[in-house]
């Protein structure tokens, strides 16, 4: 029986990922026991335990970045993380660490380093993270989502898609969609989505500008975010709903998407074939902007800066683009050739060839069940 210490969290970003390789691996390999390695303030506080699976917590410890008082601390902080990491190490046999970037992942990475347990790091986003560059040091086992990634030792694996988005046949689902929605089956469908909470440039920019891509024969399914103030539309084929919990449907429905350039939204609409305008979120470090990288490259999205979307470029540069059909189909067919739909599985392919490059431990896993999600604080001195 093998243990997988998987470790990360806080935002979405690491923490869906880190879901998809747990469900994938409890399906290949269902007498393991798997573990997740969490903070207490991130998402993985409430999304790991409702999944089934037994979440530990680390203190959340952000890299000081000032010499001030938590700098001072941080050193003796960091040193009680990785005592207690280990000890978890040791107590639950844990034959594998795999880390997805965030708080935990650090601590994770060098309590395995100095335990000598095989690591496993997934980086999701095109600029990788200082946790994820620190875990990259201590294994060649390195995944990536976008091949334009610079980190040592990466081998693209692609993300670990949701299970509805890697078995979506859009195709087949296509009138089913627009019947959802309540869309015309004879206008193509510009989807627009800036997230569960919306983004406000492109919200104003769609909203402002809707009139013309109608006038260009399109319709817009625009999903506005839960903290959008914009109304209904009285235009017939300017669709708004704040939020989408049939985002596979929304995503069969259209032809062309405007959206930002999240790491999951990429590898979604790349591992789907939808040609896009990507718009980063411009506050950050610009991973945005990185993520889109390969596939504008290739000449299946265009990007454009959030200060550049306005009603003036729809007018003239994409309601242009929207009524060329023959280049639409085109950038379809290049967004597919950098897509990857079996993340999950390559992510694992890649765990399991980590687990297996040192002899198995003679004892079986610790106690405790992936059915069962009990929640643990590890404290740093404990």
């Amino acid at each position: 029986m093998t243990t997988y210490l998987l470790a990360g969290g806080g935002t979405a970003g690491h923490v869906n990922p880190l879901l998809a390789v747990a469900d994938r691996l409890r399906l290949r390999d269902p007498d393991a026991t798997i573990l997740v390695l969490g903070t207490a303030e991130g998402l993985e506080a409430r999304l790991v335990p409702a999944r089934g699976y037994e979440l530990l917590t680390v203190p959340r410890l952000p890299f000081p970045r000032k010499p001030n008082g938590a700098a001072l601390r941080f050193p003796g902080r960091i040193a009680g993380s990785i005592r207690s990491v280990r000890r978890i190490l040791a107590e639950r046999r844990v034959d594998v660490v795999v880390g997805f970037g965030g708080y935990a992942a650090a601590p994770a990475y060098l309590a395995a380093r100095r335990s000598k347990v095989p690591i496993v790091v997934h980086e999701a986003n095109a600029k990788p993270g200082m946790a994820n560059v620190l875990g990259s040091y201590f294994t060649p086992y390195v995944g990536v989502v976008f091949r334009s990634t610079k980190i040592r030792h990466a081998r693209q694996v692609g993300m670990p898609l949701r299970v509805e988005i890697e078995t979506l046949d859009r195709r087949s689902k296509h009138a089913e969609a627009l019947a959802f929605f309540g869309l015309s089956a004879t206008k193509p469908t510009v989807l627009v989505t800036g997230g569960s909470t919306g983004a406000r440039r492109l919200n104003d920019t769609i909203s402002r500008a809707a009139p013309g891509i109608i006038g260009a024969g399109w319709q817009i399914l625009h999903i506005t975010g839960e903290k959008s103030e914009l109304g209904a539309s009285s235009f017939d084929d300017y669709h708004l709903l704040k939020y989408c919990d049939r985002m596979d449907l929304a995503l069969s429905a259209a032809d062309f998407v405007v959206s930002r350039s999240g790491s999951a939204t990429v590898s979604e609409l790349t591992a789907l074939g939808l040609p896009a305008i990507l718009v980063p979120y411009p506050v950050g470090n610009g991973e945005q902007r990185f993520n889109a990288t390969d596939v504008v490259a290739a000449g299946g999205a265009v990007l454009v800066a959030d200060a550049d979307f306005t009603p003036h470029y729809v007018d003239k540069t994409l309601v242009a683009l929207l009524q060329d059909r023959a280049h639409i189909a085109d950038m379809a067919a290049r967004s597919s050739s950098v897509g990857v739909l079996d993340g999950a599985d390559r992510t694992v392919d890649l765990v399991i060839e980590a687990a297996h490059s040192v002899p198995k431990r003679t004892a079986s896993a610790g106690p405790g069940s992936t059915r069962t999600p009990p929640t643990r604080t590890v404290s740093e001195t404990s």
